[in-house]
């Protein structure tokens, strides 16, 4: 009877110690939970953009060129200096004569006396044909009145007015002999006297002046000294500073998420944020090399300030800025980190966590600028979330924050 009565108490302490054993054996071999960081979806303003380097410049440069060939005056301004319409920049003088040396000066003073000793030849020759000229046109009106009275005959008359005529055709053509040997004695003179006012410092008689066509200021001097200039050649660069554009080269990728009117904010150049729109983007892409090595293909974009002058008269040409193209923003929105998304059947999902435990949860991804990603659909504000999730991780795999 005694024996009986212990047979169920022996089995409820076999069936305890099973529990028991069973339980150990669970907690022993059942996995670790994974270690991961979280983060929570939290609503937030976001901005996706586009971020790159330009440099400002003058809109309307104006590039100054000497007119003509000649000598130079020295450009007594500095780079930044204003100028308004109509005023003096330069002037630009006559080409210098060159220095005669002995033998060229002694043969010019030759050559001066032999025009000088010709014009007296022709002046005297001028004399000769004034001389018959004048007996000529005596003997032609003398026989005029006899041809009156019938006392000579009409052949006679004709033969002393060709006489005349000739004499004072003769006549002319030794003063445009005069005349020419004048220029002559002129020009031997004159190459002389240049000469001998390039030596003692003459000034020339003649300048060309160089005026600033526009209001603006001095951007670059080409040519600062005097000296020989060749016409065509650059003197100095003019521009308003206060007409600044920003150029930027951007990824030819990325150009084609620009357009026209797209707001982008400039920074990075020791002031305040400014803002911007762009103008242009150009069709004709170049190829860069990047400061790796790296071929790129690059396409310049051109911006126009928005802001007041004020907030950028600091800024002049060629200065850096750092661009940003804002291609989406919004104030509020639900967003998580990019890092917790992943792909899972054609769409994304992430791993939330509740009470320990991570559950894979299909969601609809909007926006992302690279750090955070617009939720639009499967999570609410507040949700944990996986921040990196793991290849060993899994649905329904606990996980321990770290």
């Amino acid at each position: 009877m005694a024996t009986h009565a212990n047979a169920p108490g022996k089995w409820i302490f076999w069936i305890i110690i099973a529990l028991l054993v069973a339980a150990v054996f669970f907690f022993i071999l059942r996995p670790e939970p994974e270690w991961v960081d979280l983060a929570t979806a939290e609503p937030g303003p976001m901005e996706v953009t586009i971020r790159e380097e330009g440099k400002t410049r003058v809109k309307d440069r104006y590039q100054i060129s000497a007119p003509v060939t000649g000598y130079l005056h020295r450009v007594q301004m500095d780079v930044g200096d204003p100028v308004s319409p109509g005023q003096l920049l330069t002037r630009i003088d006559p080409m210098p004569a060159s220095i005669l040396d002995a033998r060229t000066r002694a043969e010019a003073e030759a050559r001066a006396a032999a025009a000088a000793s010709a014009l007296q030849s022709i002046r005297q020759k001028v004399a000769a044909a004034q001389a018959e000229y004048d007996f000529a046109r005596q003997e032609y009106q003398r026989l005029q009145s006899l041809a009156a009275s019938r006392f000579i005959s009409g052949e006679q008359l004709q033969q002393a007015e060709t006489t005349a005529t000739r004499a004072a055709a003769i006549l002319r053509s030794t003063r445009f002999d005069e005349e020419v040997a004048e220029h002559e004695l002129a020009a031997a003179r004159t190459r002389l006297q240049v000469s001998d006012s390039g030596q003692n410092g003459g000034q020339p008689a003649e300048q060309v002046a160089v005026r600033s066509p526009v209001t603006g200021a001095l951007l670059n001097i080409n040519r600062k000294s005097e000296g020989v200039i060749q016409a065509g050649e650059a003197i100095l660069e003019l521009g308003d500073p206060s007409a600044l554009e920003v150029v930027i080269d951007v990824l030819s990728f990325d150009a084609t998420k620009l357009e026209t009117g797209l707001a982008t904010r400039l920074t990075g150049w020791g002031g305040p944020a400014l803002e911007a729109v762009v103008r242009r983007v150009e069709p004709i892409g170049f190829e860069d090399v990047s400061a790796l090595g790296v071929e790129e293909q690059r396409v310049k974009v051109i911006a126009d300030m928005v802001s007041p002058y004020d907030q950028w008269k600091l800024l002049g040409d060629g200065y850096r800025v750092d661009a940003e193209f804002i291609l989406w923003q919004s104030d509020n929105s639900l967003q998580i980190p990019a890092s917790a998304l992943f792909r899972h059947d054609g769409g994304h999902a992430v791993f939330r966590v509740r009470d320990d435990v991570a559950r894979l949860t299909k969601v609809q991804a909007a926006e992302s600028n690279g750090l955070s990603t617009v939720i639009i659909g499967g999570l609410s504000e507040g949700d944990t979330v996986v921040r990196h999730p793991g290849r060993g991780l899994s649905d329904g795999s606990r996980v321990r924050v770290r």
